[in-house]
């Protein structure tokens, strides 16, 4: 089979290694250099280490991806530093740690011994927990997840301490406009079955380099090759007018639907070409921080504390210098998921708030961190379109498409995930099932 895959994300090389692996010869359209799509290497002349265009927290509950990786012949154990699930504010004043014990003893554990939270809200915890467990971590379809916080009695300090933070972290949504049915999902597979399903993977390499690069260097790579003409039939698929056995097309939905609209209005599938337009977007910002001095923070991932009224946006801090191994610099990431205030304002005035926002809350910290070095670079991404909306009722496309010769993959296709790096890969393995069934 001469097998076309269109996009080099993570879904699209998912493809292309399990097509390759069932004996497909596979070339792949990328229209940018780099493999990854959302989730790749950057070069930044301030920086002597490439830098990602997001950075990215991987979960225990990950094993596709976790497969994908070793398939590839990358090892995650070398590549990803996993750590017990943990939760600590940077200005000391919460910690959510789970203990090594079987689950779900060491999530029971965690909630009640943790810093910060009254033992009312540690007991409404528990029973959120066992109130998903009951309805079998399916919530009614058309609730959002403050909706489902506030059916099992969660308080405002403990959505705004825990699930909001959890909320937007997964599922790149606000909790009142968010699926409870997704973020469910994320939960159930997190915190059932084996404890390591709720590890938290910190890379400790770039994006492209943690198993985009090995699957590129497997396949045929057009890099800088964007995809204009694109004709579908039963016997196969011209793209760009050469003529391919099948194809994955692994873009995003709104590109999806500008190459197919023709195709799939003279098939009669209006119905999908309506579901690929229905999407809408949130961004993610990361700024990225060089110091002038080495820094190290208690944790590799700690929770920043929100202020928007401050334009204190940072919800989470990543020590990449520490997740590198690198003791002789200091290096952070700050992170903001839902970032439509933060992509709106100034982006020189956004810098200076959140570095700002990470000294002030690491000076509260009670084991007295040291002032933090001054910043001799900052570099802030924002990708606009970093993640569907993952609201309720969304109408999310299969997998299949009404050509066998053609197949859809994303993060946004029908996984049973919100838009996260699993997510993709689950999809471009099963659309590599739906052009070739023998494909793993």
């Amino acid at each position: 089979m001469k097998a076309a895959v269109i996009g080099a994300g993570w879904a699209g090389l998912a493809a292309s290694v399990a097509l390759r692996e069932a004996g497909a010869k596979v070339t792949v359209f990328e229209a940018g250099h780099t493999p990854g799509g959302r989730a790749r290497r950057v070069f930044h002349t301030d920086f002597d280490a490439p830098l990602d265009n997001g950075q990215h927290l991987l979960s225990g509950a990950y094993k596709h991806t976790l497969a994908l990786m070793r398939r590839v012949g990358r090892n995650p154990d070398a590549l990803l530093m996993r750590r017990p699930l943990q939760l600590a504010s940077l200005d000391g004043r919460f910690r959510l740690a789970a203990p090594r014990l079987p689950a779900p003893l060491h999530m029971a554990a965690a909630i009640l011994r943790a810093r910060g939270l009254s033992w009312k809200d540690r007991l409404a915890t528990l029973r959120l927990m066992r109130g998903l467990k009951a309805m079998s971590w399916t919530p009614p379809r058309e609730w959002t997840v403050l909706h489902l916080l506030h059916y099992h009695a969660q308080s405002d300090a403990l959505i705004r301490q825990i699930w909001e933070p959890l909320c937007l972290a997964a599922l790149n949504t606000p909790a009142a406009t968010a699926s409870a049915a997704l973020f469910a999902r994320v939960l159930r597979d997190s915190l059932t079955g084996s404890r390591e399903n709720s590890d938290m993977l910190l890379p400790c390499t770039d994006l492209s380099a943690l198993w985009p690069d090995a699957a590129a260097r497997q396949v045929t790579m057009r890099y800088g090759s964007t995809v204009r003409q694109l004709r579908p039939s039963a016997e196969g698929i011209d793209i760009n007018q050469e003529r391919f056995d099948a194809a994955v097309l692994a873009v995003p939905p709104s590109f999806a639907a500008r190459l197919l609209d023709a195709p799939l209005r003279e098939a009669g599938a209006t119905g999908l070409l309506d579901a690929l337009k229905a999407f809408e977007y949130m961004p993610i910002a990361t700024l990225n921080l060089r110091l002038q001095d080495p820094w190290r923070l208690p944790e590799p991932m700690m929770m920043l504390r929100e202020e928007s009224a401050r334009d204190h946006y940072g919800q989470w801090l990543f020590d990449r210098a520490q997740l590198a191994g690198d003791t002789k610099a200091g290096e952070l990431a700050v992170v903001t998921s839902a970032a439509t205030g933060i992509a709106e304002r100034n982006r020189r005035q956004v810098i200076e708030a959140l570095i700002d926002q990470v000294a002030e809350q690491a000076a509260r910290h009670p084991a007295r961190l040291p002032a933090m070095p001054d910043v001799t670079a900052a570099e802030l991404f924002i990708e606009k379109r970093a993640t569907f909306a993952a609201v309720p009722g969304l109408t999310r496309p299969l997998n299949s498409t009404p050509w066998p010769t053609l197949a859809l993959a994303g993060d946004w296709t029908d996984t049973g995930y919100p838009g996260v790096l699993e997510g993709a890969v689950r999809s471009g393995l099963q659309a590599a099932r739906v052009l070739n069934p023998a494909a793993a």
